[in-house]
C-alpha cells in the first residue's frame, strides 16, 4: 500500500477541520464561544516543548480532546494572563 503525501496547505486545512469539528462538538454540548484556533492552541500547547509529534498523534490528541481538558487550559492560561 502506497503512503499519501500531503502538502502543507492540505495538511493545515485537514487539522483546521478537524478543529472546527472538536468546536463544533464542544457548542453541542453548551460551550457556545469555542472556536477551532482556541481548540488548537489548547491541544498545541503541548508541543512547545517537544515539537511537532506525527500526524496521527495530532489527529488523536485533537478528536479526544475532553471538555475538562480544554476548560484546564483555559483557565490557567487566564491565570498567566497569557492570551489564548
Amino acid at each position: 500500500m502506497a503512503e499519501e503525501v500531503f502538502t502543507d496547505k492540505e495538511l493545515n486545512e485537514a487539522i483546521e477541520g478537524l478543529c472546527r469539528s472538536k468546536a463544533e462538538e464542544f457548542r453541542l454540548i453548551g460551550y457556545e464561544h469555542v472556536t477551532a484556533s482556541d481548540v488548537w492552541n489548547c491541544v498545541s500547547h503541548k508541543y512547545e516543548k517537544e515539537g511537532t509529534p506525527p500526524l496521527y498523534q495530532l489527529v488523536n490528541d485533537i478528536l479526544s480532546l475532553k471538555v475538562i481538558q480544554f476548560m484546564n487550559f483555559i483557565t490557567i492560561s487566564a491565570y498567566r494572563g497569557s492570551q489564548f
